[in-house]
């Protein structure tokens, strides 16, 4: 086949399968709100293991990733604010394409878990597409739907909403790592409530998609 249709047999090769017993949660840090404009200023993120088919997953506090990058234009003053990633941090992160291919390598095909996850997904495919020249093909999985499907009576809609009317703690809210590992928290809590799906993961990631519609998140 002639080089110039290699894209036509990437775009129609699969994926590989996701990987069933090591799952990811992640947590970012941008210089505003607008995913499809502003910059990836930190990406955190912790390894979950599952030992076998339904089983509850264990944190892995030794199986994590943490990178500030550094942004073409350093944030505002009130959004430094926010994260605390100041202006010398921000010039002294890492090179992004690194960071990047860094990430890519330790994620494997780990499936991706965020609270409202489409942020967290939208910047880092930005960016992946941008220094690694194509997205991720990773599964993502929304815990902010995940959460109300378990849990439908509970009248709660952000990750801080959520940590308290369970009891969860965050070390330092708005701070990557921090929150990484509360939302991790936050999917144990809700496993045993998650029904037959949490046995499989593209159940699992169905399920994430029609509670998205259900519940009216966006």
């Amino acid at each position: 086949m002639p080089a110039k249709w290699n894209w036509l047999l990437q775009a129609f090769t699969p994926p590989e399968p996701a990987d069933a017993r090591r799952w990811v949660v992640l947590d970012v840090e941008t210089s505003g709100l607008d995913p499809h404009q502003d910059e990836l200023l930190a990406i955190a993120a912790v390894a979950l293991r599952l030992e076998g088919k339904g089983a509850r997953p264990v944190i892995e506090t030794a199986d994590s990733f943490e990178a500030v990058l550094r942004p073409e234009v350093t944030s505002s003053k009130s959004n430094i604010l926010v994260h605390g990633i100041g202006v010398g941090a921000q010039r002294n992160g890492q090179d992004p394409a690194k960071v990047m291919r860094d990430f890519q390598a330790w994620v494997g095909r780990s499936p991706l878990f965020a609270f409202h996850a489409p942020f967290d997904e939208t910047l880092i495919q930005r960016w992946a597409k941008r220094y690694l020249g194509a997205k991720l093909d990773n599964l993502w999985l929304d815990l902010a739907p995940l959460s109300k499907a378990a849990f439908p009576r509970v009248k709660a809609r952000s990750l801080d909403q959520w940590l308290s009317h369970f009891g969860l703690e965050c070390a330092v809210r708005h701070q990557a790592a921090a929150d990484s590992f509360a939302t991790a928290e936050l999917l144990l809590r809700i496993w045993g409530s998650l029904g037959k799906e949490r046995r499989d993961i593209y159940a699992l990631h169905k399920l994430s998609g029609r509670s998205r519609w259900v519940v009216g998140l966006d």
